[in-house]
């Protein structure tokens, strides 16, 4: 195995001796010991990997992804090479990729079609299933699935999709994919599943007035899986933003009760101004050239999760901002830096506002707050504007770069997200980001589950 650099021990929210990226089962932490057994996943509607990439840090082998997304399955194989380059004592091909001195099809071109073909763009359905589950049994890394995570996209379920459609939801194709998770089940039968979604899953009914959540639980017991579910607040496992979401876990014929495994908490002990810190100034509409990350001091946080000293730090490129939007982002920041409060749409003056509801959504434009110890819940409608998301700096008077917030959701610097055309991110990387599961999170759940297999 090639080198790889240590994580700094101290107020780290990762244990000393693990590595930016995550090891591999069977691969030495630098302290001589092998890692715990061997447990091998598929990512279902994978997005771009954020909980993936927690299963991976903790240890466990990805056999492949599913994901209907161009662009994320994109992002999904450069992540893949990123691990086998390091495990492979090339990470200073990654680092030229990072860089822009080779091209994505350079690459990709140096790493095994095996772990590329891993990554599957499918969406998955009737007519796909018999054909995903041709190239998973095909690849070579295919044994035994011990595990199963994933979740379907969430708009179904969710609150806000539900009140935005004029059937609430009712009817969408998407309230059912959970049965074409359930397939995987039975087809692979592994031992244990994870199944992330969002808290109006809770609530969400269809015509009759049967929960999907019931529906669900009834479809997994039927092919022999307890499950258990809780709702899980981000912040309460280091993650420093506020979001939470429901987990469920199954576990296959068990005769004994199963009850939902316990998760340490490990609350966010720093600020957000610590996950921003070390990345140059920008304007809006911006890209940063690529830049080595520097000033560790004061910055214990990003070292011992985000950072990776080994390689350029990219994606820290803005949105471009026209100016009424600017003088906007600019009373929301002073107001928040004087009075600690937020600024409610009614009270802009007439001159800048663009709508004429007054009544509801009155906190459409919003700071990342500096000095709070978690941000707001980053989703993907930051795909679409940055008003949700300004950057606590009135001097850069904008919102959030892809890389400010990639780091709150705990993405490594060395993640690097692609768009359908080469370095053409931007837009593609927010929606990517804002659908993930927290890394973090991903990492923790792993890591309280790992020890039952």
């Amino acid at each position: 195995m090639g080198k790889v650099a240590k994580r700094q021990s101290g107020q780290g929210i990762l244990p000393k001796g693990k590595v930016v990226g995550g090891l591999r089962p069977n691969q030495s932490d630098g302290s001589g010991k092998k890692a715990d057994k061997q447990v091998r996943f598929i990512d279902l509607f994978a997005g771009c990997g954020g909980l993936s990439e927690g299963f991976v840090q903790a240890g466990c082998i990805p056999v492949a992804h599913v994901e209907m997304d161009k662009a994320a399955c994109y992002t999904l194989k450069t992540r893949s090479a990123f691990h086998w380059l390091c495990e492979n004592n090339q990470a200073d091909e990654y680092e030229k990729y990072l860089s822009g001195k080779i091209s994505r099809a350079d690459l990709y071109a140096k790493i095994p079609n095996e772990i590329l073909d891993s990554v599957i763009n499918e969406e998955i359905g009737d007519n796909t299933l018999p054909r995903i589950f041709k190239q998973i049994d095909s690849l070579a890394n295919v044994k035994k699935v011990d595990l199963i995570v994933g979740g379907p996209p969430c708009q179904a379920y969710s609150l806000i999709g539900r009140a935005k459609d004029a059937n609430g939801m009712k009817g969408d194709k998407r309230n059912y994919l959970f049965r074409y998770y359930a397939k995987f089940l039975e087809h692979y039968s592994p031992k244990f599943f994870v199944f992330e979604n969002v808290l109006g899953l809770l609530s969400a009914k269809d015509e009759s007035g049967k929960r999907y959540l019931d529906m669900m639980l009834d479809e997994f017991k039927q092919l022999g899986y307890q499950t258990a579910y809780k709702i899980l607040n981000s912040d309460d496992y280091g993650v420093p933003q506020k979001r939470k979401r429901i987990i469920l876990i199954g576990k296959k014929d068990t005769e004994e009760k199963f009850s939902f495994p316990a998760i340490t908490k490990t609350p966010y002990a720093f600020k957000v101004r610590d996950m921003l810190a070390g990345l140059p100034h920008l304007a809006n509409g911006c890209v940063a050239a690529p830049f080595k990350p520097k000033g560790r001091k004061g910055q214990a946080l990003v070292d011992t999760h985000i950072a990776d000293w080994r390689f350029h730090i990219t994606q820290h490129a803005t949105r471009p901002n026209i100016e009424q939007d600017l003088k906007i982002y600019k009373r929301v920041v002073q107001l928040w830096d004087k009075t600690k409060t937020r600024l409610s749409y009614e009270n802009l003056p007439s001159a800048l506002r663009t709508h004429k509801n007054v009544s509801s959504f009155l906190d459409r434009f919003k700071v990342v707050a500096a000095d709070l110890p978690c941000s707001h819940t980053v989703v993907a409608h930051i795909a679409r504007d940055g008003h949700y998301y300004i950057h606590p700096d009135v001097k850069q008077n904008r919102s959030l770069s892809v890389r400010e917030a990639a780091r709150l959701q705990t993405f490594p610097d060395n993640y690097y997200f692609e768009g359908n055309k080469e370095r053409q991110f931007r837009t593609a990387a927010f929606r990517q980001i804002g659908n993930a599961v927290p890394v973090l999170l991903a990492y923790r759940i792993a890591e309280a589950l790992k020890g039952a297999f």
